[in-house]
């Protein structure tokens, strides 16, 4: 990787220095005790949490709408076990937990330190598929907002990760060029794959451990970053 070229370095959020998973989780267990519903939030997560990337992966092919992605995630996942609620309730719990998700702001290990690290030498951005209002609110309540010049979300281009557009909208925001910019994320589909196609460096943060080929620079913690620039 040619990092001396390097003076753009673009983030995804959520799964790459936004702890999700442990954040949703959170936002779960208040939901859940608002509305009393009665089924423990582990058992709930084991099924959610692979409905949940299906429709996000739907969501960015634009098979589904926001709102479907947002009711169809919970009805599957109450299907699953055999409870049923009015669409109308789906709507309420689902808007609760869109309310609840950035009220805790657990970050990955490491991400203020690479944060710090990497601001003295590099422009830092932000390029997420997730919801604005949420998105926003997550960078400001976990106090790494202002380690950003720039923040471009799939709602404001119109378009999602993987689609050229809204690397090309965030580069032209962070007044530079593809050469000298690099895309951390963790979604190989979205972050690596479309950055690499409007001619980025790439470094796929690959906690889950997939299997991706060896020709894709990859980091397993956010401080081996530190190996690349």
């Amino acid at each position: 990787m040619p990092n001396s070229n390097i003076t753009d370095v673009f983030f995804d959020l959520d799964h790459t220095l936004w702890d999700f998973d442990k954040n949703s989780a959170l936002a779960f267990e208040r939901v859940f005790q608002k509305h009393e519903i009665d089924l423990p939030v582990k058992d709930f997560l084991k099924e959610y949490e692979p409905i949940n990337l299906i429709y996000w992966k739907k969501y960015r092919e634009e098979t589904v709408t926001k709102e479907q992605l947002r009711r169809g995630r919970l009805t599957e996942t109450f299907d699953f076990f055999n409870i049923q609620f009015p669409l109308e309730t789906i709507d309420i719990l689902a808007t609760c937990y869109i309310e609840e998700l950035p009220i805790d702001n657990h970050l990955f290990d490491d991400a203020i330190e690479i944060l710090e690290y990497l601001s003295k030498k590099y422009n830092l951005h932000i390029i997420t598929n997730g919801f604005e209002e949420v998105q926003y609110l997550k960078l400001k309540n976990s106090d790494i907002k202002k380690y950003f010049f720039s923040i471009t979300t799939s709602e404001e281009v119109g378009l999602k990760k993987p689609n050229p557009v809204i690397f090309e909208t965030a580069l032209i925001k962070a007044s530079t060029v593809p050469q000298k910019s690099i895309m951390i994320g963790d979604s190989f589909e979205a972050d690596i794959v479309g950055a690499e196609n409007v001619g980025m460096h790439t470094l796929f943060f690959n906690f889950r451990n997939e299997i991706v080929a060896d020709t894709y620079f990859s980091v397993t913690k956010l401080s081996e970053i530190k190996k690349y620039l």
